[in-house]
């Protein structure tokens, strides 16, 4: 498969991680995946929501955007600047919300809401799913602040979430799409899961034709290829960050990959 930006198959785009970036944030990271770049910042807010209190659980949401100027043909004002939020959007960051929750024991967590706020900066496919990936470093950091400063005192993480792209493409099967290779893919998926092997959640939709459940299931594989990759990221960027990663993960979930 010749692919335009080089890379075999079964190749997930380079990753850069920046953590910190956002100082005021408990939790931050510039997330870059190839050519899309999300700044994914975790805030903390010692109540839930009235439906939630005392209830003795925690809470996580997300909000998503997408700069104005995050690809060449993106123009219009950005959300919530004198329009209501699209129906993608809300999609997306209830989406990401409903994956990061999934990480999380909320009842560990305590009566506290954690909001994951994903800016896309520049976009070249793969929003979400860099959204996701990223927002998890976020979270993960700001755990680590409640931890340090005595407000968490046992571990609320059940398992990382990471999520990538799989494409039915014309000449076979690709991981971790450009936005040249998912406008024309005959299935682009988006898979949400974690490296032991758990899904969170699948998207995908056949553009004509329906394709076969083998078919399917092969790039629910592939998908899989990704994300180890991408939670080995993971784990090497809160380490870099000087998080203790065990401190996080309740013992039983904790998995060296």
């Amino acid at each position: 498969m010749n692919r335009l930006d080089g890379r075999a198959a079964d190749q997930p785009r380079p990753v850069e991680v920046t953590t910190g970036f956002q100082r005021n944030a408990e939790g931050s990271v510039l997330y870059r995946a190839g050519r899309t770049v999300v700044l994914c910042t975790a805030s903390v807010d010692p109540t839930v929501p009235p439906w939630m209190a005392g209830k003795g659980r925690g809470w996580l949401t997300a909000e998503y955007q997408m700069h104005p100027r995050s690809s060449p043909t993106r123009r219009e004002s950005r959300d919530g600047r004198g329009k209501a939020p699209s129906g993608r959007t809300q999609e997306i960051q209830r989406l990401i919300g409903r994956s990061l929750r999934a990480a999380l024991d909320l009842r560990r967590l305590g009566e506290m809401s954690i909001t994951i706020d994903c800016d896309v900066l520049e976009a070249d496919g793969g929003t979400r799913t860099a959204s996701i990936t990223g927002g998890f470093i976020a979270l993960a950091l700001a755990l680590s602040r409640l931890h340090g400063s005595g407000l968490l005192t046992e571990p609320v993480l059940r398992d990382q979430v990471t999520a990538i792209s799989v494409g039915h493409l014309e000449e076979g099967l690709a991981l971790d799409l450009v936005y040249t290779e998912d406008s024309t893919a005959r299935v682009d998926l988006n898979l949400v899961a974690t490296p032991r092997g758990g899904i969170v959640e699948v998207q995908a939709t056949a553009e004509d034709e329906a394709i076969p459940r083998h078919e399917m299931d092969r790039m629910i594989d592939l998908g899989f290829v990704g994300v180890r990759a991408l939670a080995k990221t993971q784990l090497e960027a809160l380490a870099h960050a000087g998080v203790d990663l065990p401190m996080l993960f309740q013992p039983e979930r904790w998995v060296v990959l």
